[in-house]
């Protein structure tokens, strides 16, 4: 039951992150002609030059991607994320006719465009989500490249878009404002769900018998290293392996489920860490 109970709760937050979302693209950004990268800002210019409803793009754009993800990764690694898509596709085309669009001072439609982005991105990647397009490409290309981190490849993707709008609204402030929206909704994405310091985070201990196969999971879809630790069991009095990994607080839950998937009857144990040095957390050289 409780674990029926918190499926739902995941669903229900992802609904409310993609309105928080889709009230970005309906009120701020897309009255302002501000395509805030991603498939969202392809979405943005297709509507300015078709007319085509920018939900139908996204998702439409995303279908090969699903596949490609699916192949890669399997079925359950898309379930949230095909939800989440169609949830801010759905919302963004059916709530634009009635939704009120700001077209005062731009750098304000910029700059709240990209708070409530942020805030409602966080929602969906809190409950095991994303956004689907470039952080699917940047996950499957970080897989079979991994000396190209997902940042960089997302950041690529987000310039193209950027000197395109550039070129299609012809107005070069297009572009610079869509960076603000886009930087903003990282600030805002990290503060939500990382708090304001960036070396904090999550100390996952993991028992399971199924080690190697959880260990390549993590590595591969979220991104995040594992130690694998010797161990003998007290009371089975049997040779054990403890997976150590040091994650954000968003990728806990996805873990989790990733974990459950395999082993059903793992032990987990998560706490706070203050402060993590190392790789993908605060540089050493700064502490």
């Amino acid at each position: 039951m409780k674990k029926i109970l918190n499926g739902i709760l995941d669903y229900v937050i992802i609904f409310l992150g993609a309105s928080i979302f889709g009230a970005s693209v309906n009120i701020f950004t897309a009255p302002n002609d501000i395509a805030p990268g991603g498939l969202t800002g392809i979405g943005t210019i297709l509507n300015y030059l078709y007319d085509v409803p920018i939900g139908v793009v996204i998702l439409v754009l995303n279908i090969p991607l699903f596949i490609w993800g699916a192949i890669e990764n399997g079925k359950q690694f898309l379930a949230k994320t095909v939800t989440a898509t169609v949830f801010v596709s759905l919302i963004i085309d059916l709530t634009e006719p009635m939704t009120y669009k700001y077209q005062g001072d731009t750098l304000l439609a910029a700059i709240f465009g990209g708070l409530f982005a942020g805030v409602g991105l966080a929602f969906i990647f809190f409950r095991g989500g994303s956004s689907g397009g470039t952080d699917i490409i940047s996950r499957l290309v970080h897989k079979h490249h991994p000396h190209i981190s997902m940042g960089t490849v997302g950041l690529v993707c987000d310039m193209v878009v950027f000197i395109a709008a550039a070129i299609i609204y012809n107005s070069i402030e297009s572009a610079l404002y869509a960076i603000i929206t886009k930087f903003v909704t990282s600030k805002v994405l990290d503060a939500v769900l990382y708090g304001t310091a960036h070396d904090n985070g999550k100390l996952m201990f993991i028992v399971t018998s199924n080690y190697e196969e959880v260990s390549l999971l993590i590595i591969d879809q979220i991104g995040r290293g594992v130690t694998q630790l010797d161990a003998h069991g007290a009371y089975s009095n049997e040779a054990k392996k403890v997976l150590l990994c040091a994650v954000r607080p968003s990728q806990v839950h996805k873990i989790k489920g990733l974990v459950h998937e395999v082993d059903k009857h793992a032990f987990i144990i998560v706490t706070t860490a203050g402060t993590i040095n190392g790789k993908g957390f605060k540089s050493s050289e700064n502490s």
